[in-house]
């Protein structure tokens, strides 16, 4: 297009490259060990190893650092400071607060980095790091939301507030209405590969860090500004990551710019890779928040007015804070309409690590709280919770706009609940486990929840969605793309590939693309949010579209392109046929360009934060899913017996891809809300800090029987490529039919009758500290069947 920005306008009629297998483009790699990472990568000669002297403190002033014994550790070539950084101390691009590279005067977190080891070896560096005697003048730390709001500090980032109605008038005139607190813990990444960046020093002081990282353009902007350079000096590559969750959007800038730091200072090459407790110390969190709300409702469930305040542990410095939470304010509604509503959050300073993207970017934070009150609401009025969440669907007309005014179009919420709970036999079996608690006198009880998901796609800082790639046809008719896009595992080469293939009719052999890189692809934004495939796989278009018409402008002058077939290798022309390579030799000759950059940016957005008000997303997707689970109320301990899902895609690019990130989003999902505790202990020193004290879900954790389908039916309504639909975070929120049903285990000891107050995670303790409140309960109220 004339303003440099991609046809919006793709029918979903375009087929997908199809052949027999698609299979992710580096699966053979994987399972061979061929594939490279930043750690795989032959080391230059003379290349040295740094590691990062820590904080062993939460809070307090520096009074002294003695370094000497650091500096004269066997294999030490240098020791840097803060002292050391000729520019911006800080690990954070433009616009989200300061967040230092190395501790300048005090310290605010347990585990901050306060100097860097650079020596010949990795183990000398680490052995070093630990040599270092730092004198504090500690103060009282501040480490989680309930001593923050204590405390009573102003915010460290300015929290959203979105309204409609009278929400007041609303409570006030609600037949009845109930208030509460929920707490949402957070979750470490456990990304396979860890943190790492590897700089090299190149001539007339230019730099090149390979960096496993979401967002090159990050790690680039802050390189470039903590050592004084232009961003043209700086040249970040990304071929792929172990795994990233969003701990590898921002965090990686700290890494990246000390090894920088490191080798501008010594002009040697220099590799920074912390191992896994230090990672896990230094490194940012999915946010934890604590929810108070208080909702009104009518005597059949239908809510009448939401008024909730959503506090978020920030941690030392803003980072992400701002966009997580306003996320999870704008997700409070999960699938539900609100008539009148008042959200708001708050963004919490504490001496704790600052926490930082996560899958769902606050999403799974919001919804969780929407699905506190509606359970609230049931068990209140002696529903089943399903029948409270169908009541408040979104529906046509008034019923059909969010709390922050945005119209839900494409609803298709109702169908894709209504046939997973046919396909899961939701009704037969709650009946059962029904019948199974009430018959029952051992100690196991059992719960079942079918939940929704609405989630929102497009970042809702407007500047955010755009998408770029440099599309290259070779003489012989094979393509080359770069694009902006990084891959952590989840596909997005492939699909890529898939989307290039398919434009220009070509079998995937033919097509390859490689690393993401800052000097090839410029001013990349983070491959986050499921926008990988959205935002880039539409710059590809574009790309594809412009080198289409040059071709088709070649064999047939003054007929538009859409009339020149790309298929099986061939071009179709009025004239016949001709071998898609041999038309590319063509245009070689005839000095026509075979490169072209694509560029994208998402239409019909817009979002006004100070009114809280506008169309922040896209479009929505949708899905559901339904679990079983079976309790010891004697021990808390649990297991999940059975779980259904369903899951909206549109018209997916890759099925095998889609499946893939259904489950593991789930599985991730199943961790954050049942085992996955983090723990400071009273010095604001994370126990939670390795395997060992850290419960990720195993293999033995998956559900007994896991029924994962996609709605084939479904297709984008919105102006997507190849109308297919995001799919890397939704998934996580589906796991909260765990806790819905771990809920309902315990609520069955005093017959239901009381709302359960389970907090994420759900561990066994919590679970068990649930069934004996429900036990106590039970006994106080009269007329209530208590347990045995």
């Amino acid at each position: 297009m004339s303003d440099g920005s991609a046809k919006p306008e793709l029918t979903g009629t375009e087929p997908v490259a199809q052949e027999s297998e698609i299979p992710h483009d580096s699966a053979r790699l994987h399972v061979t060990g061929r594939a490279d990472y930043v750690d795989d990568m032959p080391e230059p000669a003379g290349t040295l190893h740094a590691a990062i002297g820590l904080a062993t403190i939460a809070r307090g002033r520096i009074a002294a650092m003695d370094l000497d014994a650091v500096a004269a550790a066997p294999g030490v070539v240098a020791v840097l400071t803060a002292k050391d950084i000729p520019g911006a101390n800080t690990a954070s691009a433009m616009g989200k607060g300061v967040h230092p590279l190395l501790a300048e005067g005090r310290v605010d977190y347990h585990g901050q980095p306060l100097f860097l080891v650079v020596a010949e070896e990795r183990m000398a560096a680490r052995r070093a790091a630990r040599l270092g005697r730092i004198d504090y003048a500690p103060e009282p730390p501040v480490l989680d939301i309930a001593a923050a709001r204590t405390a009573g500090a102003a915010p460290i980032a300015a929290g959203l507030t979105v309204r409609r109605g009278d929400v007041a008038a609303a409570l006030e005139s609600s037949p009845r209405r109930l208030s509460g607190r929920m707490s949402v813990g957070g979750q470490e990444h456990f990304y396979i590969e860890g943190q790492i960046a590897l700089a090299l020093p190149r001539e007339d002081d230019e730099l090149l860090v390979y960096s496993a990282t979401q967002d090159p353009g990050e790690v680039q902007s802050v390189v470039a500004h903590m050592l004084n350079l232009p961003a043209n000096a700086v040249a970040v590559s990304v071929r792929r990551m172990g795994g990233a969750f969003g701990g590898k959007e921002s965090q990686p800038a700290i890494f990246a710019a000390l090894a920088a730091l490191a080798a501008d200072r010594l002009k040697r090459p220099v590799k920074l890779r912390p191992d896994r407790d230090d990672d896990m110390t230094i490194t940012g969190k999915r946010h934890d928040f604590t929810v108070d709300y208080e909702i009104g409702f009518t005597d059949e469930g239908r809510i009448t007015g939401l008024d909730a305040t959503l506090y978020a542990r920030a941690g030392h410095s803003e980072d992400l804070t701002r966009g997580v939470a306003d996320r999870a304010v704008l997700h409070v509604d999960n699938a539900y309409f609100y008539p009148a509503a008042r959200a708001e959050s708050r963004c919490l300073f504490t001496n704790t690590v600052s926490n930082t993207a996560f899958r769902g970017y606050g999403g799974p934070q919001g919804i969780a709280a929407a699905e506190r009150w509606i359970e609230d609401i049931a068990y209140t009025l002696g529903m089943d919770p399903l029948e409270v969440r169908r009541r408040n669907f979104y529906g046509e007309g008034a019923r059909g706009v969010t709390h922050y005014h945005q119209p839900v179009r494409d609803n298709i919420l109702a169908r894709v609940v209504d046939e997973l709970e046919r396909t899961s036999d939701y009704q037969r079996r709650r009946a059962k486990v029904i019948a199974f608690n009430r018959g029952t006198a051992g100690p196991i009880r059992r719960g079942i929840a079918l939940v929704p998901v609405k989630f929102g796609i497009s970042y809702s800082a407007k500047f955010m969605n755009q998408g770029a790639a440099l599309l290259s046809v070779y003489r012989d008719g094979s393509v080359h793309i770069s694009h902006a896009g990084t891959e952590m595992g989840q596909g997005i080469h492939t699909k890529i590939l898939q989307i290039a293939a398919s434009e220009f009719g070509l079998p995937l052999s033919r097509v390859r693309v490689t690393a993401t890189a800052t000097d090839r692809v410029p001013n990349t934004v983070p491959t986050s949010g499921s926008l990988g495939t959205d935002l880039n796989g539409m710059a590809v278009v574009d790309a594809a579209r412009k080198i289409k018409a040059r071709l088709a402008d070649l064999v047939a002058p003054g007929l538009p392109t859409e009339e020149i077939g790309f298929e099986a290798g061939e071009v179709l022309t009025p004239e016949g046929r001709v071998g898609f390579a041999d038309l590319v030799e063509r245009a070689f000759k005839s000095r026509v360009s075979l490169s072209a950059t694509g560029y994208y940016r998402t239409p019909h957005i817009h979002w006004d934060r100070a009114a809280g008000r506008g169309s922040p997303y896209l479009y929505f997707t949708y899905g559901a899913s339904c679990s079983e689970v079976a309790v010891d109320t004697l021990t808390g301990e649990y297991r999940v017996l059975r779980t259904d899902i369903l899951q909206d895609v549109g018209h997916s690019i890759n099925r095998d891809i889609d499946l893939g990130q259904i489950e593991g989003g789930f599985m991730q999902g199943l961790g954050w809300s049942t085992t996955e505790e983090l723990w400071w202990d009273g010095s604001g020193r994370l126990a939670t800090h390795a395997p060992s004290t850290y419960k990720i879900p195993l293999a033995s954790d998956r559900p007994a029987v896991l029924n994962i389908g996609i709605a084939e039916w479904s297709e984008n309504a919105a102006p997507t490529v190849m109308r297919s639909k995001a799919v890397g975070e939704p998934p996580v929120m589906l796991a909260l039919s765990v806790p819905g049903a771990l809920a309902m285990a315990a609520a069955s000891l005093a017959d239901y009758a009381f709302p359960p107050k389970l907090d994420l995670p759900a561990t066994p303790e919590r679970v068990l500290a649930e069934c004996a409140r429900q036990r106590q309960m039970a006994q106080r109220a009269p007329g209530v069947r208590a347990a045995e």
